[in-house]
């Protein structure tokens, strides 16, 4: 699968919060940073720690939408720019804009580095 394939059908299964598609993309021994807290964010290391971490971001965000905004393919590297929003607890729509930079090995996302603004 072409690196644009892979980048393309992992935002798409984010926004769908599948997390056995999104696992099924990434290498066993990926490295996802988080957002939060900030100022750095958390650091998981390798699938487990990954899939308990998305696991815990989809089942605690209500109405969750993932939107990729712009693609950039760099070799192995690939920036993504997106938008994440979730439905509050007024009912009304929060959001927040960022940046993934992924490093993709064999196929797959062996590394996903996120950022948001603010």
């Amino acid at each position: 699968m072409e690196s644009g394939d892979v980048v393309e059908r992992f935002g798409t299964a984010f926004d769908q919060g599948d997390l056995e598609t999104a696992m099924s993309l990434v290498t066993a021994d990926i490295v996802f940073e988080s957002t939060s807290p900030a100022p750095d964010g958390s650091r998981f290391e390798g699938a487990d720690a990954v899939r308990a971490a998305w696991a815990k971001l989809f089942a605690e965000t209500a109405e969750p939408h993932f939107e990729t905004e712009e693609t950039v393919l760099l070799g192995d590297r690939a920036v993504v720019r997106w938008q994440y929003s979730w439905k509050t607890d007024s009912g009304d729509r929060g959001h927040v804009r960022g940046v993934d930079i992924l490093r993709l090995r064999d196929g797959r996302i062996a590394e996903k580095l996120s950022y948001v603004k603010g």
